[in-house]
């Protein structure tokens, strides 16, 4: 079993408001699993937290039955139950990322659907498995609306997320390394990896090193304080003040 050490912390709503965290995370004996539910479309629908928090459920569950799933089915089957258990329409539900990361005896594997980066480091240096199409589409200025993101979500050209179509299980990005070269991982919700991504508070080697010394939630701390010295979004842009924060450290061969 890797030492795994956490930090979780909840943000604000788009109004300002403290509310519970839309994050979940469960570490289980072979396998962690990381979502982050979107703010939903509609105030009619139900939260992405909620959705989130069922999908992790489902996935935790068919890990367990089945240790050496194939990832991507695995989150295509959990979509499907999801869905039909809560009567959810594609096009007419709230969505959440995915991010899981499974050791066995020879392999790590990584999932990863939608802005909640894997980083594995290795002989190589540092692997980021990310999914850049969300970054991408509002680089390009094409996610501003609710309407845009509505037109965009689970269609090509457009962004993947987990929502009530098992078809975005298989846009999900994957990755792959030998157990034995791995030292250690990090799976991080965007509400982290903004850090790294858009302040360049550090880089992820520098996360790394922080997390190991001073524990994950270090760097959550640091992500914070630098929001808290941009309280109007000034200086970087953003949709709420403070976005839900979790980051995981998975220490494989230290």
């Amino acid at each position: 079993m890797p030492e795994i050490s956490v930090a979780e912390r909840p943000g604000l709503g788009a109004d300002g408001s403290p509310r519970p965290s839309e994050d979940h995370l469960v570490v289980l004996d072979h396998a962690v699993l990381l979502l982050d539910g979107a703010t939903s479309p509609s105030p009619l629908l139900p939260s992405g937290g909620w959705y989130a928090g069922l999908l992790t459920e489902r996935l935790a569950a068919g890990l367990r039955a089945d240790p050496g799933a194939e990832l991507g089915e695995l989150l295509a089957t959990a979509i499907t139950e999801v869905a039909a258990a809560n009567e959810l329409r594609p096009g007419h539900a709230p969505s959440s990322t995915v991010t899981i990361l499974r050791w066995r005896a020879e392999a790590v594997d990584a999932l990863v659907l939608a802005d909640s980066p894997v980083v594995a480091f290795g002989p190589r240096g540092p692997e980021v498995l990310s999914d850049d199409r969300i970054t991408g589409l509002r680089g390009a200025g094409r996610l501003r609306t609710g309407a845009e993101v509505r037109a965009l979500r689970n269609t090509e050209g457009g962004f993947w997320v987990a929502e009530a179509d098992p078809a975005a299980a298989y846009q999900a990005r994957r990755a792959s390394w030998p157990r034995a070269e791995l030292e250690a991982a990090l799976l991080a919700t965007d509400g982290v990896a903004v850090g790294v991504d858009d302040y360049r508070l550090f880089d992820w080697p520098e996360v790394l090193r922080l997390a190991r010394a001073k524990g994950p939630r270090a760097v959550l701390d640091e992500v914070r304080a630098a929001e808290e010295g941009d309280p109007e979004g000034r200086r970087w842009p953003r949709a709420k003040r403070h976005d839900d924060q979790a980051l995981v450290l998975v220490e494989f061969n230290r």
